[in-house]
């Protein structure tokens, strides 16, 4: 049986989060706390992530801004 990867999405733990966005921590939670920031997933006990597809998203929407 074929696994269907097509609606996979990728979660990023947070030392690649803040290599990709260059941002600090509490950077990062104040911009999610004023909703400018894709929102965490909570995966259980003290483990988050946030899903790659919305962080390249973000960075995507933050370079054409600048044009």
């Amino acid at each position: 049986m074929e696994k269907n990867t097509e609606n996979r999405q990728r979660i990023i733990r947070k030392p690649e989060l803040l290599n990709m966005v260059g941002l600090s921590d509490p950077t990062i939670w104040r911009m999610e706390r004023d909703g400018i920031f894709p929102k965490r997933l909570r995966l259980g006990g003290n483990s988050c992530g946030w899903l790659e597809s919305e962080i390249t998203g973000w960075l995507t929407e933050r370079m054409e801004a600048r044009n």
